[in-house]
C-alpha cells in the first residue's frame, strides 16, 4: 500500500466523522423544535457509514494513469457515509398545554433527540477524527524519514 493510499483511507475517516459531527450537532440545535416544515417536531438524525473503495477518486485515477503502481491494487476501502437516516423511536410526550403545538389532551410532542447520546456520539466522532489525524501525522512521518534516506 502506497503512502498516497494511506493518506485516502485516513482522508476518507476524516470526511465521514466531520459529516458524523454535522448531524450531532443539527439533532442538539434543534433538541426543542416541536415544529418543523414537514410538520411535528424535529425527528433525530443518524449517518450509516460504509466501506468504499478509495481507489475510484478522480484524484487516484489520474495520479494511477500517469504512475505505474507496482501492485496496482483497487483493493484500498475507506469509509463515508452512505445515507442519513431518521431515528424512527417514538417522540417524547410532555403535558403542557399552555404550549401552542399542545393536543387536545395538553400534551406536547418533543423531538426524540437524547441530548447525553447526542455528546457521547459527538465524543466517539471527535475521537475517531483524531485517530484518523494521528495516522495522517505518523504517514507524513514516515514519508519525511523515507526522504532523508534517499538524501
Amino acid at each position: 500500500m502506497s503512502f498516497l493510499q494511506s493518506l485516502n483511507i485516513s482522508a476518507s475517516g476524516l470526511t465521514a466523522q466531520r459529516q458524523r459531527m454535522d448531524i450531532i450537532s443539527e439533532n442538539l440545535a434543534n433538541k426543542d423544535a416541536t415544529r418543523t416544515q414537514n410538520g411535528g417536531p424535529y425527528r433525530r438524525k443518524m449517518v450509516v457509514f460504509t466501506s468504499t473503495n478509495t481507489s475510484n477518486s478522480l484524484f487516484n485515477k489520474m495520479l494511477y494513469n500517469n504512475i505505474n503502481d507496482i501492485n496496482n491494487s483497487n483493493q484500498v476501502r475507506g469509509v463515508e457515509v452512505s445515507q442519513i437516516i431518521e431515528d424512527q423511536e417514538p417522540f417524547k410526550l410532555s403535558y403542557d398545554p399552555t404550549h401552542p403545538d399542545a393536543n387536545e389532551d395538553g400534551y406536547v410532542e418533543l423531538p426524540n433527540v437524547d441530548s447525553l447520546k447526542e455528546t457521547v456520539d459527538m465524543m466517539e466522532a471527535v475521537r475517531s477524527y483524531q485517530a484518523n489525524i494521528t495516522t495522517l501525522n505518523a504517514i507524513k512521518q514516515m514519508a519525511s524519514k523515507a526522504l532523508e534516506i534517499l538524501k
